[in-house]
This record gives structure tokens, sequence and C-alpha cells, in this order.
């Protein structure tokens, strides 16, 4: 949030439902959900949603807390406990439909999107020896990755949503992959959970980037994080036949992971930003 931003924008933003609302009535594409006040309501929906793939957020949350992705469907049992999860950090939580593709970071200061952010989720690959907690542990002393969003990356975990996640795919923490196997431990592509940040500003279509300005303005504010699911960025985007999904859109979009990406193009917000709130400054580009 700056200064060109009134304050009824992270309002807006930090409610997923009402983000959503807004954004569909303005023409994008946003998935269906469900969204429920209590542990016993969901549980009775599961019916509607057995056996389609679907993720289940709080309403309310940032840095990907309380977020379980299923892609195939979800047993009852793990549904039962993706809903636990989720009222642990909201009080109200969302049932979405899931949209296959890849999920992408916008970063929008004014008018222009001015950098893109392909987020992958936590992982790691086997090398043919080492377990995967191993693995997490070798990975996490990468320098960039700390604690308490104050690294470029966040270190990854081994809690209950990554377990769920190895155990998908046949894993469990004392599992030794096979050498080149990626193993992934979470679903959701935040860095913040332990996801790696890649930098795709020049290969992504640029008339995404323009549709990621157009949901800030329907959103009233100028600097935000678009969140867009698109299956194939070199695609144009349309939106007669829609193929992509925006997700949710965040005030407070971290520039460090632009700034230090795990890999690809560093982008210096920092001036952007600075070049939007005192443009008498003139500030020469780099």
């Amino acid at each position: 949030m700056t200064a060109k931003d009134s304050y009824i924008g992270p309002l807006i933003m930090e409610n997923k439902v009402v983000t959503k609302k807004i954004l569909a009535e303005n023409g994008f594409a946003v998935p269906d959900s469900g969204e429920y006040h209590s542990v016993e309501a969901a549980l009775r929906d599961y019916p509607i949603f057995a056996g389609k793939g679907i993720v289940v957020k709080p309403k309310s949350t940032n840095y990907g807390l309380g977020i379980s992705i299923f892609k195939d469907g979800a047993s009852f049992e793990n549904y039962e406990k993706a809903i636990h999860m989720a009222f642990e950090e909201d009080e109200d939580v969302l049932v979405e439909d899931y949209l296959s593709g890849t999920e992408y970071r916008f970063f929008v200061i004014g008018n222009e999107t001015k950098a893109v952010l392909l987020r992958v989720p936590a992982n790691v690959v086997g090398d043919g020896s080492l377990t995967i907690r191993q693995l997490v542990e070798e990975k996490n002393k990468d320098s960039l990755r700390g604690k308490n969003h104050r690294t470029p990356l966040a270190l990854i975990g081994t809690g209950e949503l990554e377990k769920l996640t190895i155990q998908g795919q046949g894993y469990t923490f004392d599992s030794i992959p096979p050498a080149g196997e990626t193993v992934r431990l979470r679903d959701n592509s935040n860095i913040s959970t332990g996801g790696d940040s890649i930098d795709v500003t020049d290969q992504m279509h640029d008339s995404y980037k323009m549709l990621a300005v157009q949901m800030a303005a329907a959103l009233g504010v100028a600097v935000c994080g678009v969140d867009i699911i698109i299956p194939d960025h070199l695609v144009p985007a349309s939106q007669a036949e829609p193929n992509y999904g925006v997700i949710e859109a965040n005030f407070n979009p971290a520039m460090l992971i632009h700034i230090y990406p795990y890999q690809g193009k560093s982008r210096r917000l920092t001036m952007e930003i600075l070049r939007l709130l005192f443009p008498e400054m003139q500030l020469e580009e780099e």
C-alpha cells in the first residue's frame, strides 16, 4: 500500500471473496468457490467436491498459510484435515475449483507490470542417496533462505502439509527418491512456504501483463501483486474464451523475491516505486 492507494484497496484484497466478486463483475475469469463459516458446514458439502480438483484455503490470509491443493480430488480424510488446517488460520474458509496451469505473480506499479515471477512450489531433487528429509536440510542451507519473511526465499518445512503432499506421491520423509526425481513438498507455490522464484518478465506475453494492470485498476489500486494461473504464457490472453484464471491479489506484494530471485534477472522494483511516488525527482532509468 502506498500514498497513491486508498485504504479501501487493502481491505478489498484482504478478503478473497470480495476480490473475486469485483474482478468477476469486471469481466475477469475467476474460479468458482464455496464459502464456509464452520467446519461442520464444510464437511457436509464434501460430496459436492468429491472426485474433482479443489483448493482449500482461508478467506483472509497471506503467505500461503493453511492452503491445501488437491489436483485430482481429495479423500474425505484428507479433505477433513485440510478444512481443519484452514480454520486454524481464519474463521472463514473457501473451497475453490482447482485451475490447471502455472501460477505467476505479476507486480503492478501504476499502469505497468514491472515484473513477473514464476513461483515453483517447495521441492527437492533426488540424488539417489539422500532421504527427502536430508535433501530438505541441504536445500535449506542456501543463504537466501530464512525465517519470518526476512529473506528472499523461505525455509522448506517438514510439517503436516508437507507430509500430506509427499504421501500423495508415494513417499515419506525417510524415502530416498531416485536421482533426478523432483519431489514436491507443497502444492501451493508461495515463496513464503519454501517455493523457488524464477523471473520470467521478458518471456511473458504482453497481453497478460496488460491484463494484470487492468485487474489492479478494477480494484482501484496503484501497486499490487496479482496471481494468475496460465496454461501457456506464450499464447495471448483471451477474454472471449478465457485461457487464464486470477486467484487473488495482494496489497503487500514482496519486492524482495523479484530483486533476489532464485533464478533469472533481478528487478529493482524499489526504484520503480520511488518513480511512482516522486515523479518530480526525475530519477534516471538504469
